[in-house]
């Protein structure tokens, strides 16, 4: 049915066996509305990507200011457009929120079960895991990158001192004090989008009542699976002709884990799951990409329910 193909005749481990189609799925009809409001969203990620990745900060300028005013100004000049910037990557947060919440009705929604949902709106499928894909590399790269909260945090020295009041006053314009403690507590997370993709997710349960848990967790726990299965498949892994689709898939996998252990009550590492965490964490470890150590780490320390009693050991060993 559309562009995903069933492959395998026996369903091992209640898993679904599928190719979903992460590079050429294109909307019918039915998911114009939602994929036009989704792709205003994505089509910002590629600049807010690109505008982390060269993100420098203004570390000398800082380190050269105490005890002249000049050399103040400097720092203060050269930090004030970074945070402004900062500013932006914290308002595109709450917009991918909206997106991923428009997803989420979507691709719950009656009277199709999750596995449904999937097979008719391969288009917005393909939306999710590019949130997802666009979330662990936005915060990699934060990770990476300590600049980011020494900027922000000399900025709000800076305020807090009120030693430049010109400068202060036009700043606040921009960034006034409730902005700053809003995007002081997103960037204090070590993964910033993901922790807003994680509320995100648990408000949207918390607030549909009469949507069952499950069919949210069923969505997330069925693209895991198939990312899963594309991943450790041959005659899968065959079919992608970029070069980056394996990246994709693996972040997106790690993505709707960490989700699907945030919103679930017992999480992702219980015996009760419906997400095969042992295989997930052999088929990332199986992959020769750079980026692996960075989506075990979010494994590690993004979820909820890792360390649980009802965890293996073998899967605590596995992610040591």
């Amino acid at each position: 049915m559309g562009n995903l193909i069933k492959v395998l005749g026996k369903d091992l481990e209640n898993c679904p066996h599928f190719f979903l189609d992460f590079e050429n799925a294109q909307p019918t009809e039915a998911e114009t509305a939602v994929w036009n409001q989704v792709s205003a969203v994505l089509e910002e990620a590629h600049g807010i990507l690109a505008e982390l990745q060269s993100y420098n900060g203004a570390g000398q300028e800082i380190r050269e200011n105490p005890g002249d005013l000049a050399l103040q100004e400097k720092a203060w000049n050269a930090v004030c457009p970074l945070v402004a910037k900062l500013k932006r990557f914290y308002e595109f947060s709450l917009r991918l929120e909206n997106a991923l919440r428009s997803l989420l009705e979507a691709l719950t929604s009656p009277p199709y079960a999750p596995m449904q949902h999937l097979e008719r709106e391969q288009a917005l499928a393909k939306q999710f895991a590019e949130i997802l894909h666009f979330t662990l590399s936005f915060d990699e790269l934060k990770m990476t990158n300590p600049a980011i909260q020494n900027d922000f945090s000399y900025y709000r020295r800076t305020i807090s001192r009120n030693r430049l009041n010109n400068q202060q006053l036009e700043a606040e314009n921009e960034v006034n004090n409730e902005m700053a403690n809003r995007m002081s507590l997103f960037y204090a997370e070590a993964t910033p989008m993901l922790k807003t993709l994680s509320n995100a997710t648990t408000k949207f349960v918390s607030e549909n009542k009469t949507l069952p848990i499950e069919d949210t967790t069923d969505c997330l726990s069925t693209m895991a699976c198939v990312c899963r299965v594309m991943l450790e498949t041959p005659e899968y892994r065959c079919r992608f002709t970029n070069t980056d689709t394996m990246l994709f898939c693996m972040r997106v996998m790690v993505g709707v884990i960490i989700l699907y252990d945030h919103v679930h009550p017992v999480g992702a590492f219980a015996k009760t799951s419906k997400i095969d965490m042992k295989g997930c964490i052999k088929v990332l470890k199986e992959q020769p990409s750079n980026s692996v150590e960075g989506l075990l780490n979010a494994l590690r320390y993004t979820t909820r329910h890792l360390h649980d009693d009802s965890t293996s050991k073998q899967i605590r060993a596995l992610l040591q």
